[in-house]
């Protein structure tokens, strides 16, 4: 009698399981998360809502999410025993679930991760809209709506006149084209948070002049994740 298959058998090219909502897009999540914190995490804490939070077991997305968290791709033979590389690797994650979260997405995940080594830690909701689309709409509490799938800045600077339109300048002098940009901030004259996708990549020269602008507190780079 043939041995009975893993959802995880089924990696190919693009990685497979029950549906790619659940792995594919819950990788993406994770690697969009660790690129934010700007490591690999020591410790993490995984909240799946509504459908994720009744099926995260049955259809491999602890794996996935684990796997991401290691920056696994998503074709990833690996993902299978993302579990056990945690363990060796030295990360530490909790799961827990929230069924019936009436104003989220049907498919999030929020993420809060720290890195003891640096002293970050993030936190991180994102979306899984299908066919390994992925969303991240917040980050440490600011609202944002990027894919990851483009190169993005996410700039912490003071509310100042002109901010915007400057940094905007710098990225058009890179000769690199702003496909989205999305500004939160909390309250009038407080730190304002950028989230600007590019249809490039920012060259190191230009993330370095922004990073010594003085009313500009942090610059985080996150290249596409494929």
């Amino acid at each position: 009698m043939a041995e009975k298959s893993s959802i995880f058998d089924m990696i190919g090219p693009v990685m497979i399981g029950p549906s790619s909502s659940h792995t594919a897009g819950v990788v993406r999540i994770a690697r969009a998360a660790i690129r934010v914190l700007g490591s690999l995490p020591t410790h993490a804490t995984v909240t799946f809502y509504n459908s994720f939070a009744r099926t995260y077991e049955g259809h491999g997305s602890d794996r996935a999410i684990v796997a991401g968290m290691l920056d696994y791709p998503t074709d990833d033979k690996r993902i299978r025993e993302a579990f056990e590389h945690a363990k060796a690797a030295g990360l530490q994650y909790t799961f827990q679930g929230v069924g019936n979260a009436s104003t989220m997405h049907p498919n999030t995940i929020r993420l809060e991760l720290r890195d003891e080594r640096t002293g970050q830690q993030v936190e991180v909701i994102g979306q899984s809209r299908g066919g390994g689309v992925i969303r991240i709409v917040e980050v440490d509490g600011f609202p944002c709506d990027f894919s990851a799938g483009l190169h993005t800045l996410i700039i912490d600077a003071d509310d100042v006149k002109g901010s915007i339109a400057f940094i905007a300048d710098v990225i058009a002098h890179d000769d690199c084209n702003i496909a989205t940009m999305n500004v939160s901030r909390k309250g009038k004259n407080q730190v304002a948070r950028q989230f600007i996708e590019m249809d490039s990549p920012l060259s190191d020269l230009s993330l370095e002049y922004l990073r010594h602008l003085r009313w500009v507190h942090q610059v985080r780079y996150l290249p596409a994740i494929d």
